[in-house]
This record gives structure tokens, C-alpha cells and sequence, in this order.
């Protein structure tokens, strides 16, 4: 079983990256010294949990993590470098350092790497995250010896109470568009000037009129919500901006 390496340093590895189509040799000590930072390890890229909650709870957290003192997040799998950039992509994390750890050399010397041959998967890491501090591990957390896949103390909100249990989750934010509307381009407009970062549906591309009727019962945009919450068109935002 998996054991805890808490009050230990990380391993010294190099991993073998692809950055902007060529080799990039990156080492633990560029990663790590003098930061705080976040690792979270899973079993594979394009994974069921690990796409729909691990990698997008820290993504989302992101900025959150950093207003409380961490440097850099970082998403480790035993994975080749092509396929952690284009889960990368496919998940639009773009405030995550993805690292491939291709030979297992880092996930085996933390004494994570276990075997998934049954699944068809070879040598993969055990799901964990972790906080690093100049190097030392500070915490670990690590999934319990379970059947399957187990996911339920590694991930983001997990790591964030540990860090700081005032810390306060971001705000959920969501809003209808069409391309060309002047009321459209002034709600995100005050969205990004309250620091607020959004989800944008845009009619004509990934909804329609129709879509837009049935969630909202408006036929006019913008239409946001803010955490679950129909807040309605540009005017209602400024004035929810106002009192938020």
C-alpha cells in the first residue's frame, strides 16, 4: 500500500516536455525550489474522473490557490507529453502546469506507482495530491486503499480547507451571448472589471434561441447567472454588481 512521504523531499527526476513542438527537459529543482506548490497525480489523461472533477476543481481554484500563496498547481500523470498537452487543451487549463512523468521515474520514487494491468492501463500513479514547500512535502493526501478508483480527499476543495479553511470558493458565472451585441460585450465588460471569470454561450454556436428560452425564460442577451442564479440581462448585472 501507498504510504505518506509528508516531512520528505520529492524526488529528483528531469521530465521530458514538449513546449511550442520541441523537447524541453524540465527538472524538479525548476519546479519546486523556492515555491509553494501544488502537485495533484492521477491515473490517466482523458480519464472519466479525472476529466469531469480532478483536473477541473484545481483549474477552476486556480486563482483562489494563489491569492492564499501558491505559486503553481501542477497535474502529474504517468502519461506521455502529446497527451497531457492535448488533455491540456481539451480542458481549456490553462492555469494548470501539466507534467508528464512518461517513464513513472517521480510517481515511482514518491512510491505511487502501482499496476493497472488488469484495466488494461500498465504502471500508473496512485491518485494523491500534495503541497510542496521549497522542495519539502508539507501534506499529503492521499486515496484510500479502495476498489476502483477512489477519489475523495485529493481533490481541490480538500487541498484549499487545508490551506486556508476561510478561503472563499469563486463565484460560478455563466452567461448567453450573440456575436455583435453592444450589451453583450458591456456585461463582460463589468465581469472582468469585478475580477469575476465567466462561462460564455454564445447563440448561433454552441446554443440557440430556443436553448436560451427554455433556461432563462427571456428571449433577449445577455442572460447570466451567477452560482445557479438567473441575475438577467446588462442592467440587472450592474445593479447585482453594485450590492455584491
Amino acid at each position: 500500500m501507498v504510504s505518506s512521504r509528508e516531512g520528505q523531499r520529492v524526488p529528483k527526476v528531469t521530465f521530458r516536455t514538449r513546449q511550442n513542438g520541441q523537447w524541453q527537459d524540465v527538472t524538479t529543482d525548476e519546479l519546486f525550489t523556492g515555491k509553494n506548490v501544488i502537485v495533484f497525480a492521477l491515473p490517466g489523461a482523458f480519464t472519466p474522473t479525472c476529466s469531469s472533477t480532478h483536473l477541473p476543481g484545481y483549474n477552476e481554484l486556480a486563482k483562489t490557490f494563489k491569492e492564499n500563496g501558491v505559486d503553481e498547481i501542477i497535474c502529474l500523470s504517468v502519461n506521455d507529453p502529446f497527451v497531457m498537452n492535448e488533455w491540456a487543451k481539451d480542458q481549456e487549463a490553462e492555469n494548470i502546469t501539466m507534467m508528464p512523468d512518461g517513464n513513472g521515474e517521480f510517481t515511482d520514487g514518491m512510491g505511487m506507482l502501482v499496476d493497472k494491468a488488469d484495466l488494461g492501463l500498465g504502471k500508473r500513479s496512485w491518485r494523491y495530491s500534495m503541497l510542496v514547500k521549497d522542495g519539502l512535502i508539507d501534506k499529503m493526501f492521499i486515496e484510500p486503499d479502495e476498489p476502483g478508483d477512489p477519489f475523495k480527499v485529493s481533490d481541490a476543495q480538500t487541498m484549499l480547507k487545508h490551506i486556508n479553511p476561510q478561503a472563499s470558493k469563486p463565484k460560478c458565472v455563466s452567461l448567453f451571448t450573440k456575436v455583435g451585441c453592444p450589451f453583450c460585450a458591456r456585461a463582460k465588460e463589468m465581469l472582468t472589471e469585478h475580477g469575476l471569470n465567466y462561462e460564455e454561450i454564445t447563440l448561433g454556436e454552441n446554443a440557440t434561441s430556443r436553448s436560451l428560452k427554455a433556461v432563462t425564460g427571456a428571449t433577449t442577451v445577455p442572460q447570466v447567472f451567477i452560482d445557479g442564479r438567473l441575475i438577467g440581462d446588462s442592467e440587472a448585472l450592474a445593479n447585482y454588481l453594485k450590492t455584491a
